[in-house]
């Protein structure tokens, strides 16, 4: 790589910052970066500062009332307030919340095992009246059967009837009955 020194006229224009591609060069970026800085001064404060007042130490303030001196409030990012809250009423208020749980299922498991023998006992007692009921049922059909009631009749002096007896009603209707024997 060949380098030569530039004739005093070319190295004038190189020291001003001449693009090299029809852009913008260095220089004149930082040119306008410290314009924009001396136009618009920026600090931490600038935007929060109310519309009406301009930053810029040539322009003319604005006359609301006369001889008026505006004042701005000075807003600033507070640190956020310590939360301290007592651990120890939360740390109860969460056992008591556990332990009332715990409690509550114990009662209920107990219920459930009492209810489950009194379930078992009322089940058992059912299947005894059941076979009560069966044997009451089985002994009144007995009773009622047409052989026993002869043998309870005979046993009581009574005999059993040959001829029907016929009974007519004034309104004519007739009634068999069982009429003496002979």
């Amino acid at each position: 790589m060949n380098v030569t020194t530039l004739p005093a006229s070319r190295q004038s224009r190189a020291q001003q910052g001449a693009p090299r591609s029809g852009g913008r060069t260095t220089a004149r970026a930082a040119e306008e970066i410290e314009q924009q800085r001396r136009d618009y001064p920026i600090n931490g404060a600038t935007a929060l500062q109310p519309e009406h007042e301009t930053t810029n130490p040539d322009a003319e303030p604005q006359r609301h009332a006369p001889e008026t001196k505006q004042t701005s409030a000075r807003l600033r990012v507070a640190p956020p307030v310590p939360v301290s809250a007592p651990r120890a009423p939360f740390v109860a208020l969460v056992l008591v919340l556990v332990l009332t749980g715990v409690v509550g299922i114990l009662v209920l498991n107990t219920r459930i095992a009492e209810n489950a023998f009194k379930l078992d006992a009322l089940k058992s007692k059912q299947s005894t009246l059941d076979r009560d009921e069966e044997r009451v049922r089985s002994d009144l059909a007995n009773k009622e059967s047409p052989v026993t009631l002869a043998s309870r009749a005979k046993q009581l002096g009574l005999v059993p009837s040959r001829t029907p007896m016929l009974l007519v009603l004034p309104d004519g209707t007739r009634l068999e009955m069982p009429g003496p024997s002979k």
